[in-house]
């Protein structure tokens, strides 16, 4: 597999699996807004889009999107690992470790002093993925949530 950022000429081929990844979590497909949603964020470069791709096909295995924010107490660069998804034939191949160990690197390569990510409670497979490639529960901080039902 190869491991390539995102580009507007992709949405076509990750929009399909980010519609099966906010479908996993619940939501409706949405396939126009999705779409729009993704080309928003590459077109504006609000976030960054790893891609998993076939060695042998245009075929995508996963992706993952990450939003960049800031620590006022580091006073640095801080990349929230938003979404992450693999296709369901390709799970069990390694293709969340590569898009993770991507993701990781170029984290490192822009200074950041950390990542964050979020995953279901229930997610066993995840946080043990997370894990694996040394993500840690933060114990000084709890996480809470303010709905806006915007």
């Amino acid at each position: 597999m190869r491991i390539v950022q995102a580009t507007l000429e992709h949405l076509d081929l990750l929009t399909p699996l980010f519609i099966k990844y906010r479908e996993f979590y619940g939501e409706l497909p949405f396939p126009d807004s999705s779409r729009k949603f993704l080309e928003t964020r590459l077109k504006r470069k609000e976030s960054v889009i790893y891609l998993a791709l076939a060695d042998d096909a245009d075929k995508l295995l996963g992706y993952c999107q990450l939003f960049p924010s800031y620590s006022s107490l580091s006073l640095k660069r801080v990349w929230i690992l938003n979404d992450i998804f693999v296709a369901e034939d390709a799970r069990r191949m390694l293709v969340a470790d590569r898009l993770l160990q991507t993701a990781k690197q170029m984290a490192k390569d822009t200074n950041a002093v950390r990542m964050r990510v979020a995953t279901s409670v229930s997610n066993e497979v995840a946080q043990k993925t997370y894990e694996s490639i040394g993500f840690r529960a933060d114990p000084r901080f709890q996480n809470y949530t303010l709905e806006l039902g915007a």
